[in-house]
């Protein structure tokens, strides 16, 4: 039996930007899907009774629901962006590799910063103060 490295091989194969954005770019998609059943879920309690939306809402302002949201808000914010990219892209711009690269660093800083900015907003018009 021969017993050859598969291709490509872990070992010596380097993760490039463009191959982790790709994987970045599905694994928000299925976060979004998923959070989807949280939106859900929030109508639901919002249209069921004012206990059930108290309960919902005590849920999901525990820590573990705060980093639920901001991870489901990274992740629109993500592929909102990466689908931007994918726009010009589809027009014919930016298949350089420089370009590649620069457009992927724009696109996760872009969403770093707008789920930020998204997080200090709905605090201030909450009247949340940090």
């Amino acid at each position: 039996m021969n017993q050859r490295p598969l291709s490509p091989h872990l070992q010596i194969y380097k993760i490039q930007i463009t191959s982790f954005l790709s994987i970045l770019h599905r694994g928000t998609g299925i976060v979004l899907f998923l959070g989807s059943f949280l939106w859900v879920l929030w109508l639901i309690s919002l249209s069921t009774s004012e206990s059930s939306y108290a309960t919902f809402q005590y849920y999901i302002f525990s820590p573990l629901g705060l980093l639920a949201l901001l991870g489901w808000s990274f992740s629109f914010f993500y592929h909102l962006c990466n689908g931007i990219r994918h726009l010009f892209w589809d027009i014919g711009c930016g298949y350089e590799m420089p370009m590649v690269r620069f457009s992927g660093w724009v696109t996760v800083i872009s969403a770093v910063l707008l789920t930020f900015f998204a997080w200090i907003f709905g605090f201030f018009w909450a009247g949340i103060w940090l």
